[in-house]
């Protein structure tokens, strides 16, 4: 995506790791730093949670987030530099992302909201495995999954949750979702699929009564759910900016051929 980015107004956020907190306090001094509220662009200074955190912050006004890498994990992160920042911001590749709505009805029938920008999971409650019936645009596509649980990613949280429970990398502009299982039973070589990013998805949970589920949003989980749809929502945008070298396309790749 191809946007004249406007560098004027660096806003600094860090995560509680000191090396993060001595490079905003360096960073905020060396370009005038402002508050996030009055920024052109936001620097992110962490790993890939304080990403998640900063994504889910800007929801409402779009800012976009240049994420520097001062964690233990930073895939969603760039090099970590202070020289010839505003340099970096003006050739930087922007990409627009979009959040997962999920809305869940609870077995006491009780419906809630909640956006998600890396995933949405369904994870059993109790001993017992959960039965999940999946649905994709209004049509049953598996009548029983047998699981500990099952997830709905995207392609920004396609190298977190997703890819340690054995999902696809998907490249951040991909118009993709991956829809994983997790420790499948039965269908036991069940391994997901890869869905277009508009496609609906309809989870509806079997024998609650023995086999409690929650759907987790990001963070915020709701319980004991019956039947949970998710879906694209394209009323919010979100900007990621990274380094026109294609250093994340590099990654990804590299993960997936990795040993």
């Amino acid at each position: 995506m191809t946007q004249k980015l406007d560098t004027r107004k660096l806003a600094f956020v860090a995560s509680d790791n000191p090396e993060a907190a001595q490079a905003r306090q360096a960073l905020h001094a060396r370009y005038d730093g402002v508050d996030v509220e009055e920024a052109d662009v936001i620097i992110a200074l962490g790993g890939d949670g304080l990403m998640l955190q900063t994504l889910h912050a800007s929801m409402k006004n779009g800012t976009p987030i240049f994420g520097m890498n001062c964690g233990s994990v930073g895939f969603l992160m760039n090099r970590y530099e202070e020289d010839n920042l505003r340099e970096r911001l003006a050739a930087a590749k922007l990409s627009l992302l979009h959040p997962l709505k999920v809305t869940t009805t609870s077995v006491s029938g009780e419906s809630h909201e909640a956006l998600a920008i890396n995933e949405v999971s369904l994870l059993r409650e109790s001993a017992q495995a959960a039965k999940l019936q999946i649905s994709i645009d209004g049509r049953v596509r598996m009548e029983e999954l047998v699981c500990d649980g099952v997830l709905l990613s995207t392609p920004a949280g396609s190298t977190a949750y997703n890819l340690s429970a054995h999902g696809p990398i998907l490249p951040i502009d991909a118009a993709l979702l991956a829809l994983t299982p997790i420790s499948a039973f039965r269908p036991r070589r069940w391994r997901g699929a890869i869905l277009p990013e508009v496609a609906q998805v309809t989870i509806t949970t079997l024998e609650t009564s023995k086999r409690p589920v929650s759907a987790v949003a990001d963070h915020a989980e709701f319980r004991n759910v019956s039947e949970v749809h998710i879906a694209q929502d394209r009323s919010h945008q979100l900007f990621m900016l990274f380094d026109a070298d294609h250093s994340l396309d590099e990654r990804i790749l590299a993960e997936q051929f990795s040993q």
